[in-house]
């Protein structure tokens, strides 16, 4: 190429940038290898919540079972092992044993519970004049002390109280012993332990019922569905878990009624439960191992019914669209 002095100047070749561009250009970081404090940093959060899992759930499960083998007073430092003993008396023993039968009050009305609560929570979920005045309603006695509410119907149910008078304005005469016949005591109990708990059941299905979107409802409608149809093929689908969940309630709390039975009766009249007799057992006959066995039955059962109520009513979800 000529130059304007006539001599042939050299062709400009490209720059080259590689050299520049590296020099320029940040050092890649290597990847450092991770410590061993960075691998124990999740074990470090959870180090206190395990420590107060094993110290107040599993350690105490251990020695409850320990003691489910011996024959121990509570206060003797000498534990007689006895082994499977104490087991075999829970099943042979008629006193011992005819305790769960009286759980079956108790679930036919958790049976009655559920049905009511889902009854009302459909009913209100849907535009319904006054319907979070019920709500209130419905759910306040789950908000009381059950101590309270055994002390209230202690009158409610006494011989010519509250619910006597309230039969007489129905033409049903004389004075029934609510308490005190042992036909009629434990329907009495279950019938409180069903308005005590109504309202947790109500909330459970209600919220369940209100999750499931409104558009579905909508195109329901358009397509004709009435109430019915809606309740069938909307909301049992959709809140099929709750219901599972409600049932498994339903079973544990039956097996282990305690408090308004001990306020009301403390077991008199044939309305001792499995709690309470688990009680009796070690504080007032003092027979630990034997009290500690049937708490180890209690559990055992618990587990056995979640267990075969997951094995029949699998947690699955439920698509409705």
């Amino acid at each position: 190429m000529l130059d304007r002095h006539g001599t042939i100047a050299a062709t400009p070749q490209p720059a080259d940038h590689t050299t520049d561009d590296r020099a320029i250009a940040p050092p890649a970081r290597r990847q450092r290898p991770r410590g061993v404090l960075a691998r124990l940093t999740p074990w470090l959060f959870l180090a206190v919540p395990l420590a107060f899992l094993v110290t107040f759930t599993y350690v105490p499960a251990a020695n409850l079972f320990y003691y489910s083998l011996t024959k121990w007073d509570g206060f003797s430092p000498e534990q007689q092992f006895v082994g499977q003993d104490n087991y075999v008396q829970l099943f042979t023993r008629p006193e011992l044993f005819q305790v769960f039968f009286v759980s079956l009050f108790y679930m036919a009305s958790g049976v009655v519970q559920m049905v009511l609560a889902l009854y009302f929570a459909t009913v209100l979920s849907f535009n319904t004049r006054f319907r979070n005045f019920f709500k209130g309603v419905l759910f306040f006695p789950y908000l009381i002390n059950g101590v309270a509410i055994g002390f209230v119907f202690l009158y409610f149910f006494q011989p010519g109280g509250t619910l006597d008078s309230v039969l007489r304005l129905f033409g049903v005469r004389g004075q029934h012993l609510w308490l005190g016949d042992p036909d009629m005591v434990n329907w009495s109990l279950a019938s409180v332990s069903l308005w005590r708990y109504l309202g947790l059941n109500f909330v459970l299905f209600l919220g369940a019922i209100q999750s499931i979107p409104g558009e579905i409802y909508e195109a329901a409608e358009i397509d004709g569905a009435n109430r019915w149809h809606q309740f069938r093929h909307l909301i049992l689908p959709g809140i099929r878990p709750v219901i599972s969940l409600s049932a498994i309630l339903v079973v544990s709390g039956s097996l282990s009624a305690f408090e308004i039975p001990y306020i009301m009766t403390a077991g008199a009249n044939g309305s001792t439960t499995f709690v309470i007799q688990t009680i009796k057992l070690a504080f007032q006959f003092n027979k630990v191992g034997l009290a500690s066995a049937a708490a180890v039955v209690l559990l055992a059962i618990i587990l056995l019914v979640t267990w075969i109520q997951r094995r029949i009513v699998p947690d699955e979800g439920v698509d409705l669209v």
